[in-house]
């Protein structure tokens, strides 16, 4: 835990985000900070990058200064503190290289959540290309556990990803790279069962489940790290908040408000049931 006061009331634990925005409001920090809310814990956040984009693709991205990404996240844990880190979309290796320095500096207890962002679902690149090794140099080594799809582990780990074995390679490579634990979505295998495999120092788990065919997947990753964040933050187990985050997201896919005329938004909000 990080510095702050004792929590009250209601809401359990602190999630401070790293991450960029998203306008359209499926992805990023306002997917963020929905995912947080609504699993009960209270988010904190430092805003890495802009982007221009709807459910239709990306029209533009402005990443912040890292020195202001680096004072945002000083501020907040100075005074709130935090229970957990989730960090997205950091844009750059300069802003990576920021980031990791004022965690190290006031967080290095906290478990960090690694969303390795890469590629919108649009195609329009998130990460400089020349920016993966600098993030699976400085990022990867400080993680309890690091999120990416199948994309994202290819390019950190130089590695194809055509099947189940495959994700085990891959998993056992990143895990060499330093986190805790590694879970692989395997989402964009060609197959109507969806895997997705967490592996640790202590083994694997593979989570099974039935593959939804839909259009409103917008922000599916930044809702599931934040999510499982949101779960370490409340004091559960990896393989817990892995399976919490899980429920939580297959929920909000399945109960999606259709907006958008591309990849739609998830229903973050469907735990608050006082007032729909």
């Amino acid at each position: 835990m990080s510095g702050g006061p004792e929590m009250t009331g209601s809401v359990k634990g602190r999630v401070l985000i790293v991450a960029g925005s998203d306008s359209g409001g499926g992805a990023g920090i306002q997917a963020d900070i929905k995912a947080v809310s609504a699993l009960g814990a209270y988010a904190t956040t430092a805003i890495a990058a802009l982007t221009a984009q709807n459910t239709t693709g990306v029209y533009g991205v402005v990443p912040v200064d890292p020195a202001f990404v680096a004072l945002q996240m000083k501020v907040v844990l100075e005074d709130i503190g935090a229970d957990a880190v989730k960090i997205g979309m950091l844009a750059n290796a300069p802003v990576i290289e920021a980031v990791a320095a004022e965690y190290e500096a006031r967080a290095v207890n906290v478990p960090l959540v690694l969303d390795p962002v890469m590629i919108a679902k649009s195609g329009h690149h998130l990460l400089d290309p020349d920016a993966v090794v600098t993030l699976r140099k400085r990022l990867l080594p400080l993680a309890e556990v690091v999120t990416p799809n199948l994309p994202e582990a290819e390019a950190l780990t130089d590695l194809p990803i055509r099947d189940l074995d495959d994700m085990r390679r891959a998993a056992e490579l990143m895990l060499s790279f330093g986190p805790k634990s590694v879970l692989l979505k395997g989402g964009h295998l060609e197959d109507d069962s969806l895997y997705d495999l967490l592996l640790t120092e202590e083994g694997e788990t593979v989570f099974q489940g039935k593959r939804v065919h839909t259009p409103h997947t917008h922000g599916t990753g930044c809702t599931l790290s934040s999510a499982i964040a949101a779960g370490l933050a409340q004091g559960l187990g990896t393989r817990d908040a892995v399976a919490r985050a899980r429920r939580y997201v297959e929920t909000a896919i399945l109960t999606a408000p259709g907006l958008g005329h591309g990849h739609g938004p998830l229903n973050h909000l469907h735990t608050v049931r006082e007032f729909l």
